[in-house]
């Protein structure tokens, strides 16, 4: 099949956590031979988006070079410790801290107005945390689909005790971890959450940066309208949530928001190799994968060894720790005969799909928490930052993964007792495969390029059709 649309550019940071869930989506509409697709972002992820291909060519539009200060995985390790710290509220605000620099999006909102000057899009389809995405198509009155992968609750709670909110009043501060159904101590942390907030936005230095971000935005002509909490859900001509109701606590969906579940592509993403056939020999494996910011200790390195020992006779243990991680590793002699390191995966979606992973400990991240779902794997969570404490907390009310009780630090007792659980306990299972079915029902990348491509901005024939 072969179609004429408008030209369509997607734009995200170069995160990965932010970027794959686009770059499936990209790829399904090139496999669906739609024409004109472009992807704007930071150059170190051109190769990623020149490989999309596989119907109809995806251009790349650099953005440049990644910006350091911007970048959760270039932090150096003093921000890191900040942005991970114990304290939730003091953990957030420093993210605040670090990633609100008006300056620094300039040069990205003037690269990617070059973008639209060039390609004239029809459509853009922008992820959530790309302000400078959301305030360009704003200003240009482009239409535009704001991709969230995270729980839809992220983009539509306040998190402030004033203003609008698509969440009740008493609903969890995103990044809040706190659960749906909250004790007295917990209203009251949630009521706090709101207010320190408040109050952070109101301090003399953030008065400060507001008032650099207003002659940002006057420099660059930005629309006032994208000036606010709600501004990118309200102006979009539809909200694409990488994940379903159930796996979210309940809340009214405005009218533009549209929950196709987990972005997978088609698998296996790679040809069967040696780690197949591993896995293949193996009758249950544990998978260890704390996504790509997360920086592991010498401690904590040493404990994940431990909690393979004790877990060897019973499950092997697939773990996936960067390469520079690794120096914290006993020498190989010294490793438990279950254990097999790598720094890098062909495909983790591969590994998540094969029937002997029994459970996947993981960091919580919006595409780690909805892909386990989806291929039913019960889980253990050692949540980050942010998202991924809301994320734990779901996910262990749905019962379909457990906690660790202090996520900074890793007690091998407490992990080992809450892995054996959700691998011995039928229900962590038998939940995850049921909303992995939901997940799945929902329609995923065909369902959310069906939904784009039946957009208004793409029915107009380009001249001369």
């Amino acid at each position: 099949m072969s179609t004429s649309q408008q030209p369509i550019l997607f734009v995200s940071l170069p995160e990965s956590g932010l970027l794959n869930s686009m770059l499936v989506l990209a790829e399904e509409l090139s496999r669906q031979r739609v024409k004109d697709l472009w992807f704007a972002t930071d150059e170190p992820r051109r190769g990623d988006v020149e490989a999309l291909g596989v119907g109809t060519n995806v251009d790349f539009f650099s953005l440049g070079d990644v910006v350091p200060e911007m970048s959760s995985v270039t932090w150096d390790d003093e921000t890191y410790r900040r942005v991970t710290q114990r304290s939730r509220f003091k953990a957030r605000q420093a993210v605040i801290e670090q990633t609100f620099a008006p300056e620094l999006r300039v040069e990205k909102y003037r690269r990617l107005e070059e973008a639209v000057e060039k390609i004239q899009p029809a459509l853009m389809v922008v992820e959530c945390m790309c302000q400078y995405g959301c305030e360009l198509a704003i200003t240009k009155k482009i239409p535009y689909v704001l991709t969230v992968p995270f729980v839809i609750s992220q983009v539509l709670t306040s998190t402030v005790p004033v203003g609008g909110s698509y969440a009740p009043k008493d609903f969890p501060v995103p990044h809040s971890g706190l659960p749906y159904r909250m004790n007295t101590r917990q209203r009251l942390a949630n009521t706090l959450f709101k207010w320190r907030t408040l109050g952070m936005f109101l301090s003399r230095s953030m008065r400060e940066r507001n008032a650099r971000d207003a002659r940002v935005r006057e420099e660059l002509g930005i629309d006032p309208a994208s000036n606010g909490l709600l501004a990118r859900v309200d102006s979009a001509q539809m909200v694409l949530g990488n994940s379903v109701p159930e796996l979210d606590y309940p809340l009214e969906l405005p009218d533009s928001v549209r929950m196709v579940g987990a972005m997978i592509p088609p698998l296996p993403q790679c040809e069967p190799d040696e780690l197949t056939e591993w896995l293949d020999a193996r009758e249950s494996v544990v998978y260890m994968g704390f996504g790509t910011i997360t920086r592991l200790t010498r401690e904590q390195v040493g404990a994940l060894v431990e909690v393979a020992r004790r877990l060897e006779g019973r499950h092997h243990v697939l773990w996936k720790l960067p390469e520079d991680q690794q120096q914290w590793l006993p020498p190989a002699d010294q490793l438990p005969g279950n254990l097999r390191v790598e720094s890098w995966l062909p495909s983790q979606l591969d590994v998540l799909a094969h029937p002997n992973v029994s459970a996947f400990f993981t960091h919580g991240g919006g595409n780690a928490y909805h892909e386990g779902v989806y291929f039913g794997k019960p889980m253990v969570m050692r949540p980050l930052w942010v998202d991924c404490y809301d994320q734990a907390v779901r996910a262990q009310d749905f019962g379909v993964s457990l906690t660790l009780d202090k996520p900074r630090d890793v007690d091998p007792d407490d992990v080992v007792a809450k892995l054996e659980r959700v691998l011995t306990e039928p229900s962590f299972r038998k939940n995850a495969e049921r909303l992995g079915r939901i997940q799945r029902e929902a329609g995923g990348r065909e369902r959310a390029a069906e939904l784009i491509r039946a957009l208004p901005a793409l029915s107009r024939r380009p001249e001369g059709e």
